[in-house]
């Protein structure tokens, strides 16, 4: 159906939210030879205007919108040839089916979906259609993660008996998670689903190896009621325009952020959506301290932990092998400053800055025997998750090689999230959980 424009692909954005924008930037200023940008389709008329208008930043003509009950005519009218889904978690499936269906191919902003039933539907218009669905893990294409990929391949460390994975989310940018609509699991999946598939992915990926079981154990320590038990808690609804909220270091002020002004604020006469809840808010389903044990088809097994309220960010990965062990440890923020709690992660659109409270990175290599090995790695940077975003895009719309098969697959989409769909069930049931008992794959 679809038609390409001298040799570039044509693409269409369904979810103009900010994670839309690196994509649309990418699209339009860093591969306007082999890619083009030619809708745009969302709940929201506002949002789609204010990306029109960003276009007009770059030097691009704005692009035609469509409200969301559009998109089949919007595929069809666009000759479109590829979709980017930057919806909320819960509808990818019904934008990825459509599309697939209409002979397109699919980039979906992880994680794919949020339940096993919405996977098998996505796992079975892939195999009817022969399109093809890539998930946007961009934290594959992060040089630190693309070296220890190598080493492990490599055989660095010998058979890898076990890894240790440790995220911290500060309480800037894990906070942002409990003020939107990701603070409602049937919207997210929770942070398991939603967050952690790009950990869990990393794994798979690192392993070469799939998840069999897991036992889980989380819960809501820090926001939500919580915060009244540790005296955090201010009483009001929603930031913007309450008092109470006016020296809450927790309060996202969306009039001090052009960007989001336009995109959230001034967008919620149409659909009454709030960017800025309070955190601390009755209504919060999902967890902010979660622990997770899981055993891979290569008999590894992963500890993980991920705490939503940590006075810095960063993560630790250590595996340990029968010649040795790798250490990863990334500093992205030391701290958060007070003038930044209230702001997001970079004071920007999340990812697209580096924190401004310093931060490192170091990868070790510590075999048996000998003195511990320093790792350099060549181009990894504080922005744009450490270089990933613009590496990924380069595979997803410049066509450059891609040797270390970093683009995420269907398949791979569906191991990341039964990881997490398995860690929730586990918080439900106290029981380890089988992989193959949620949703089986070939």
């Amino acid at each position: 159906m679809s038609s390409r424009t001298g040799g570039r692909t044509r693409h269409a954005v369904v979810g103009t939210g900010a994670r839309a924008e690196m994509f649309v930037r990418a699209l339009v200023r860093d591969h306007a030879d082999t890619a083009e940008l030619v809708a745009f389709a969302d709940v929201n008329q506002a949002r789609m205007d204010a990306h029109n208008r960003w276009l007009g930043e770059l030097g691009h003509a704005p692009v035609p919108t469509y409200r969301a009950d559009e998109f089949a005519a919007m595929l069809a009218k666009e000759r479109v040839d590829t979709v980017l889904v930057t919806t909320v978690d819960a509808t990818h499936d019904e934008y990825i089916v459509a599309a697939l269906h209409a002979g397109c191919d699919v980039v979906s902003e992880k994680p794919m979906t949020v339940d096993a039933p919405r996977c098998r539907r996505i796992l079975d218009a892939v195999a009817e259609t022969g399109r093809h669905v890539t998930v946007a893990f961009n934290y594959r294409y992060n040089p630190l993660h693309e070296q220890l990929r190598r080493l492990l391949a490599d055989g660095a460390v010998g058979e890898i008996g076990s890894v240790h994975f440790e995220w911290l989310l500060d309480v800037r940018h894990g906070a942002d998670y409990f003020r939107r609509w990701h603070r409602d699991k049937a919207n997210s999946g929770g942070l398991m689903v939603h967050k952690a598939s790009h950990h869990f992915d990393l794994v798979n990926w690192w392993l070469d190896a799939t998840p069999v079981e897991v036992y889980a154990a989380g819960r809501l320590f820090f926001y939500g009621d919580a915060g009244r038990r540790h005296g955090y808690a201010r009483d009001y609804a929603r930031a913007h325009d309450a008092p109470a909220a006016a020296d809450d270091p927790f309060a996202l002020r969306m009039a001090e952020h052009p960007r989001l002004r336009e995109l959230y604020l001034d967008a919620e006469a149409e659909d009454g959506y709030h960017r800025d809840q309070n955190v601390f808010a009755p209504g919060v389903t999902i967890e902010d301290d979660m622990a997770v044990l899981a055993r891979y088809s290569t008999g590894a097994t992963m500890t993980y932990h991920l705490t939503a309220y940590a006075p810095w960010e960063g993560y630790r990965v250590m595996v340990n092998g029968s010649r040795g062990r790798l250490e990863l440890e990334v500093v992205e923020s030391e701290f958060v400053s007070p003038q930044a709690a209230g702001a997001l992660k970079g004071a920007a659109l999340h990812g697209t800055e580096a924190a401004a409270e310093g931060g490192s990175a170091t990868l070790t290599l510590r075999p048996y025997w000998q003195p511990p090995q320093r790792i350099e790695v060549e181009g990894y940077t504080r922005q744009g998750h450490g270089g990933a975003d613009a590496r990924m895009t380069q595979v997803l719309f410049g066509g450059a090689t891609d040797p270390l098969h970093r683009a995420a697959t269907a398949r791979d989409g569906a191991l990341a999230l039964l990881t997490g769909l398995a860690a929730n069930r586990s918080f439900e049931t106290g029981q380890a959980v089988r992989v193959a008992d949620l949703l089986s794959l070939p």
